[in-house]
């Protein structure tokens, strides 16, 4: 990342290339552009700086969408497991839907070992919840 001194010193050079060489038309309006690019750029970092008190506020959204996720995550875990300990009891055809939906979500390039793992899984585990009635 450039600091404002970077940027300034870039738009002097291209400033000095301006004013030490004659150019075409086009070069010297492409050294211009360049030079109030880069002016612009170290004007931008200045302001970051400057007002950075008013840019912490993202920083804290960002945690609280983090601590969200995180609470998504658990619920999606607590509802899975849910859904687990009821597989026998729930009808052929939802458990069907559900497997295909669960296969299906997240990499599609991962879809089909994701099914075999989901797969093997279930079957691993289709007698543990009659085990601990």
């Amino acid at each position: 990342m450039f600091t404002a001194d970077q940027f300034r010193a870039k738009a002097a050079e291209f400033r000095a290339l301006l004013t030490n060489m004659a150019r075409s038309p086009n070069e010297t309006r492409e050294f211009r552009d360049l030079e109030q690019t880069y002016t612009t750029l170290a004007e931008n970092e200045e302001w970051m700086a400057v007002h950075i008190d008013k840019t912490i506020q993202r920083r804290k959204n960002y945690d609280n969408r983090t601590a969200l996720a995180e609470e998504e995550a658990q619920i999606l875990k607590c509802l899975g497991a849910a859904v687990l300990m009821r597989w026998n009891t729930v009808p052929t055809k939802v458990q069907r839907e559900l497997f295909d939906c669960a296969s299906a979500i997240g990499d599609l390039q991962q879809a089909t070992p994701l099914k075999g793992r989901i797969a093997r899984f279930l079957h691993n585990h289709k007698n543990d919840q009659q085990k601990s009635d």
